[in-house]
């Protein structure tokens, strides 16, 4: 009887695992993804369009490029090709911070002025009754607008949830943006300068009032370098692109390397960027020059394709790459965890890293669970833990026109169609 039993089981097992032989391995269907990207780059919305995805190992399971030749001919671009990547270097800080807390170095429940002292007069706008513009009924409309001393402590995990009161030239509020594009933060010579122009200006809350994205990150960097006194483009290089083996993610250009031109989308058309279209910071933005002395955590980072995947791919693998550990995973899962906007219907906040909730995959446009983060000048990433692989898209135009707008939903939206109806057909999930 026994005997009958085991070979039962070894009738059994065989029979899975010749199944499971005679299911064809996953591939993408990449001339339906090639047709996307050319499509949005052939009807002007974009001057380019480069796409990668990589699996763990970093092995290229996507990469495709298609080039508007009206308005970049005889460019090479590719996976190689250094871009300006903006907001995506918000999660680049905030990893190496972490980092510093591994090593006792800082902690997110310090006060700021702790590192910052320049910080501890800040005071908020508010209404005539005192209430702070995140929290009025209508921010535009306070203008101009009152100011109270803060009386709240200002923490550093206030800065990694953007709830320390810190904000872009770009809200709701004409008064506000313009005291920001006075002070012309990228214009600073050095991070003690750019302390304080930061300084001269009112927050837009109490800190921990309300999560309200901006130049938090840009602060937190700044606590890195006062808190180790090396500077942040030296601490990113040094504890963590070196060791993990990154190349293709920094802040400065050698002498021979050069950028790409900024794009405009404005009015709906595409067309070479003029002075005044990129407003985030008002007249000016950041420089990537090879004597540039300041290091904007938030927004300042130049990265290829390729060197951005493999940073995605540390954050995958747990904080390891190329066999060396960055970060713990705890840390990675303290990342990754619920922090901010937890009521929203798309998903909620970690770390300043995007967590999707199901409603991309009811919409047919992605999965729920995905890692997910972009630039101001149409950079766009995602990390799949559950299948291994990461991707990203890079461009350079701010804003998009309209008739790009759905080019990013439709292209992931396609890749996840492609991979559920592998999924449902064969009952099994897809890993890179």
């Amino acid at each position: 009887m026994k005997s009958f039993i085991g070979m039962s089981k070894l009738i059994f097992l065989c029979s899975i695992f010749f199944c499971a032989c005679n299911q064809p391995q996953f591939m993408f269907d990449k001339s339906s993804l090639n047709r996307i990207v050319t499509q949005y780059v052939q009807n002007n919305s974009h001057p380019f369009i480069a796409m990668r995805m990589e699996n763990g190992k970093g092995i290229p399971i996507y990469n495709y490029t298609s080039i508007n030749q009206t308005f970049l001919p005889n460019h090479i671009i590719d996976e190689n090709s250094l871009m300006r990547i903006w907001s995506m270097s918000k999660i680049v800080t905030v990893s190496l911070f972490m980092d510093l807390v591994e090593d006792n170095i800082v902690h997110l429940d310090e006060p700021v002025t702790k590192y910052i002292p320049e910080f501890s007069n800040l005071y908020f706008a508010t209404d005539s009754k005192g209430v702070a513009l995140t929290l009025t009924d209508s921010m535009k409309n306070v203008c101009p607008y009152e100011l109270r001393p803060n009386k709240t402590k200002m923490m550093i995990r206030h800065l990694i949830n953007h709830e320390a009161g810190f904000y872009y030239a770009t809200t709701q509020n004409k008064c506000i943006n313009s005291a920001v594009a006075k002070v012309n933060l990228p214009k600073a010579e050095n991070s003690n300068d750019l302390i304080n122009r930061i300084a001269k200006l009112p927050l837009i809350q109490e800190p921990g009032d309300f999560h309200f994205y901006g130049t938090n990150t840009t602060i937190l960097g700044l606590v890195a370098e006062r808190a180790t006194g090396i500077s942040l483009n030296k601490l990113v290089s040094n504890r963590m692109t070196k060791l993990v083996g990154i190349s293709g993610l920094k802040y400065n250009l050698e002498n021979n390397e050069s950028l790409l031109p900024r794009f405009s989308g404005k009015n709906d058309t595409l067309r070479f960027a003029k002075d005044g279209d990129f407003d985030i910071f008002g007249p000016d933005f950041p420089s990537n020059k090879a004597d540039n002395k300041i290091f904007l955590g938030g927004e300042g980072m130049i990265a290829t394709a390729n060197g951005y995947c493999d940073f995605l791919r540390m954050l995958m693998n747990k904080g390891k790459l190329n066999d060396r550990q960055f970060l713990n995973q705890e840390t990675i899962e303290e990342i990754t965890s619920p922090h901010t906007q937890l009521e929203n219907k798309w998903g909620y906040n970690g770390y300043n890293l995007w967590v999707t909730s199901d409603t991309l995959k009811i919409l047919g446009i992605g999965d729920s669970g995905l890692w997910q983060g972009g630039g101001y000048e149409g950079t766009e990433f995602w990390i799949d833990s559950k299948r291994g692989f990461v991707g990203i898209k890079m461009s350079q135009l701010h804003p998009i026109p309209k008739s790009g707008h759905e080019f990013y939903d439709e292209f992931r939206g396609e890749v996840y169609r492609q991979i559920f109806a592998y999924e449902n057909k064969y009952g099994r999930k897809v890993y890179f």
